[in-house]
This record gives structure tokens, C-alpha cells and sequence, in this order.
């Protein structure tokens, strides 16, 4: 039988000083700052709140990741509380404490967890841990002159970063406690945020949003039914996202009500917002009702590259995809996904140019529910092999037939980073009667791409089959057996 492991003499000196709070708030003073990291989270386990209001008043790094240390937990407001009333009290005092060099109080719960973890003893460099953001860069500065006197500099806003979702509804409490704080001391305190989800337009969400540092913003999420008179309502604040990476756009409907002049103006009005947005790499389109047509005043309004293009489930036109093919900066596109749109109709020669052009650097293609045949396929063969970067490749539930899957290992068999490839059940493996998947047909249809993947030398790249689900309409995978959806898991 195993004993556990003995607690380290830190976490008892630590666990020790708690035990008299008066006494540690005393010692904060004279603790060494390799102390402050153990002694917090002792008093952040043990919900000493007094000790951590004062931790903060004194906290001697940049950089303080508080909401590392909740992960995935809920957090617990009264700690949540103890910290911010800490900066609160720091900031109402004209002179700061000789200690203090807090700038930024991180709150989001996936970043910096290392930073406590370095206090196993098995490191310490603590101060390479802090993310750039709370590391200002030094100024030189001159030797000073002693004769002059005058005012104390302003004192630098405190930044505090969080992750916002806001939803229909109040608030949860923690967020209205720092919406509070933060109305209290503006100017001295910025409220950031690096990953933003709106799922709701409302009064109270968009005074919060008024509230937050927009340029901070990296991460924009904006996945509700709206209307596009609404997101008309939420491009300006868009256009303050200067430093946004990546952008999802989901589910805006248009409206019979309006007319079609109102409509291309408030379409001006949102796409003209892109053209302040240097920093995007990522746009992602699922479900935007007024894209058809419109794409190329998107387009115009993209200034740099962009490393991932998605657009998905909308209603597409010719001169769409004729627009991305020859107007799309493709220099650094690693990902392109035109999953849901419907191709039929649609002539291959755009689609091929488009993937011709982005084949130095395409590492991701997504062609799934196209409605494209096997003409369309056989077309875009050629450009799929000058892929040399590509990695995966999906192109489940479009009506093609094994020649084609024949064809494209063929084709795609000499790009030696193609690992996965996700392919539709080929005609061939459906009852002609009935119109449903023949499971036997498709072993069979998997058994002689795997022996031509031997043949060929590719045994590492990954073929799997992927159809609906008859329960539950989620994808299966077949390989060549269903990997089963959950609701086949008896619970």
C-alpha cells in the first residue's frame, strides 16, 4: 500500500501563516515576491478573502491570472468579489503601494495556467510566464533633475481580462459586480476582451459592450437569428475591433418588410465595417441570407490575406464563386470550407481556379453537402494534386461514384501530408429499390480503397466514410464499421 506523497514545507508555511489573517496581511510588506504565487493559492483554496484583497493591493508581478485558477469551475463570487474590490481600494488611493506593479487581472479561465503550476519547485521563470499584454515595453529615460518639481504622472489604467458571452437575460452576478466596478472607476479601469460572444441584442448587452475596450477584441462571435436591420445596429461597434483575428457571422435573416434600396444600404453599412479590420485571418459565414450577390463587397473591403475562409449553409450565385476565385488574396489560405452551399448548378472552372490559386498553402478543404457530381469532381482533380500542403480533405453526402473515389487517390495519393480524408458513400454502396445505405456494399467499397492505399504505399492516410445517422440525423463514420453517434450509447 502506497502513502501519499508528504506536502511540501512551502504549502505548511503557507497553510500556517493563513491561520492568523491578520498576521498574514501584515507580512505582505516584507514576503518575498517568490512567495506571493503559493501564499495566493493557499488562500484562494481556503476562500481566506480578506488575505486576497489584500494579495492584490500588493501583488508584485504584471500580471495577476486569476481565472486560471478556476478552470473549469463556476467562479466563486466571493472570491471573484475579493479581487476586484482588492483593485477597487488600489485604485482609489492616490499613491500606489511601493510593491504594487499590477497591470492586468487576467479572468479568463484557459490562459496562464502554467504560472502556478511553475510553484511544483521544478521552475521559476515566473516573469517569461506573463502574456505580453501585461509586460508594457520600458521606456528610456533621461537623468532626471531634481530641481524640477511638479505634478505625479496620471496613473496607467489597470487592464481586466475576460471571456464574454452575453446571452438573453440578466447577467450572472460576477459579470454584474465587474460591470459595477468598472462604471465606478472608469479610466482607470479597462474592461478587455478577447473572445466575444453575442447571442442576443439587447439594451443591457449593449451597454455592456459599451463599456468594453472594442480594439481588444481578437475573437467575434456574433450567432443569433438576427435581422439585418440589427446587425446594422452592431457594425460600428465592429469597425472599433481593429485587432480582430477571427470573425463568425451565423444566422442573419432578411426581411420582406424593407425595401431592396434599405437593403443594399444597410449591406453597405456592415460590409463597409471590414475595411477597419487590418488583423483578420479568419471569416467564417454560416447561415447570412443577404451573402447571395453580394459577396464581392465583402471582398473589397478585405485589405490583407486571410488564413481561413468558411462559408457555410448560405444561398450562393455563379458570380460568387466567380468573384473569390479571381478577386480572394489566397497567398496564405490554409483552410477553405464551402460546406452546405449548393454547387450543382454551378460550373467547375471557378472552384478550380480557386483551389489552383490557394494550392501552395491550402492545408484544409471542406466541399461537404455541395450537391457536386461526378463531372464537377473530375474537374477539380487536377488542382486537388498540386495541394502539396493539404492535410484533410472532406466531401461527405455529395452523389458521386467509385470511379470518381478511384480517381481521386489517384490523384491525391503523392501528397504525403494528406492523412485524413473524409469521402461520401459512393452511388455504388445504395439499394437501387430503397435509396439507403447498404452497409455490406460499402465494406466492400472500403475494402478496395484500403488494398489500394497498401498497393500504392499510402497506408497512413485515413479514409473514413461519413453519412447521416438514421436516428438522429448526426453523422456516422464507417470504417469500414459505424463508429456510432451517441444515440446509439445506451445510457
Amino acid at each position: 500500500m502506497s502513502l501519499p506523497a508528504p506536502r511540501r514545507l512551502l504549502e505548511l508555511a503557507c497553510q500556517g501563516l493563513l491561520k492568523d489573517e491578520a498576521s498574514a496581511i501584515a507580512a505582505l510588506e516584507s514576503l518575498p515576491m517568490e512567495l506571493f504565487p503559493p501564499l495566493f493559492m493557499e488562500a484562494f483554496t481556503g476562500k481566506h478573502t480578506n488575505v486576497l484583497k489584500m494579495m492584490v493591493q500588493a501583488w508584485p508581478f504584471p500580471c495577476l491570472p486569476l481565472g486560471a485558477l478556476m478552470k473549469d469551475r463556476q467562479p466563486d463570487h466571493e472570491i471573484f468579489q475579493a479581487a476586484l474590490d482588492g483593485l477597487d481600494a488600489l485604485l482609489a488611493q492616490e499613491t500606489r503601494p511601493r510593491r504594487w506593479k499590477l497591470q492586468l487581472l487576467n479572468l479568463q479561465k484557459k490562459v496562464h495556467q502554467e504560472f502556478w503550476t511553475v510553484w511544483s519547485g521544478t521552475r521559476t521563470d515566473v516573469c517569461s510566464l506573463l502574456e505580453p499584454e501585461a509586460a508594457q515595453p520600458m521606456r528610456k529615460r533621461g537623468k532626471e533633475d531634481s530641481s524640477r518639481v511638479g505634478p505625479n504622472p496620471p496613473l496607467a489604467p489597470v487592464q481586466v481580462f475576460v471571456d464574454l458571452c452575453l446571452k438573453e437575460g440578466i447577467p450572472d452576478e460576477s459579470l454584474s459586480y465587474l460591470i459595477r466596478k468598472v462604471t465606478k472607476r472608469r479610466g482607470l479601469l479597462h474592461l478587455c476582451c478577447k473572445k466575444l460572444k453575442v447571442f442576443a441584442v439587447s439594451k443591457q448587452n449593449m451597454n455592456i459592450l459599451n463599456m468594453v475596450q472594442l480594439d481588444s477584441v481578437q475573437d467575434l462571435e456574433l450567432n443569433c437569428t438576427w435581422k439585418l436591420s440589427t446587425l446594422k445596429k452592431f457594425a460600428p461597434y465592429l469597425g472599433q475591433m481593429g485587432n480582430l483575428r477571427r470573425f463568425l457571422l451565423s444566422h442573419i435573416l432578411t426581411s420582406s418588410r424593407i425595401t431592396m434600396e434599405q437593403e443594399e444600404l444597410c449591406v453597405g453599412q456592415v460590409t463597409s465595417q471590414f475595411l477597419g479590420l487590418p488583423c483578420l485571418q479568419e471569416l467564417c459565414l454560416d447561415s447570412v441570407s443577404f451573402l447571395k450577390g453580394r459577396l464581392d463587397q465583402i471582398l473589397r473591403s478585405l485589405k490583407n490575406p486571410l488564413k481561413t475562409l468558411s462559408i457555410t449553409n448560405c444561398l450562393f450565385l455563379e458570380r460568387d464563386l466567380r468573384h473569390l476565385s479571381r478577386h480572394l488574396n489566397v497567398s496564405q489560405l490554409k483552410g477553405l470550407s464551402f460546406s452546405g452551399l449548393n454547387l450543382t448548378n454551378i460550373t467547375s472552372g471557378p472552384l478550380q481556379l480557386l483551389i489552383e490559386k490557394a494550392s501552395p498553402t491550402l492545408q484544409n478543404l471542406d466541399l461537404d453537402e455541395c450537391g457536386i457530381m461526378d463531372p464537377q469532381f473530375m474537374d477539380i482533380l487536377p488542382a486537388l494534386s498540386h495541394c502539396s500542403q493539404l492535410m484533410t480533405l472532406s466531401f461527405c453526402e455529395n452523389p458521386i461514384s467509385m470511379t470518381v473515389l478511384e480517381d481521386l487517390l489517384r490523384h491525391t495519393i503523392g501528397l504525403s501530408k494528406l492523412t485524413r480524408v473524409l469521402y461520401a458513400a459512393p452511388l455504388e454502396s445504395y439499394e437501387e429499390t430503397s435509396g439507403t445505405l447498404h452497409l455490406g456494399k460499402l465494406a466492400q467499397v472500403h475494402a478496395v480503397l484500403k488494398q489500394m492505399l497498401q498497393k500504392l504505399g499510402r497506408p497512413d492516410m485515413v479514409w473514413l466514410c461519413a453519412s447521416p445517422c438514421p436516428r438522429c440525423g448526426d453523422r456516422t463514420f464507417y470504417d469500414p464499421n459505424p463508429i456510432l453517434c451517441p444515440c446509439y450509447v445506451s445510457i
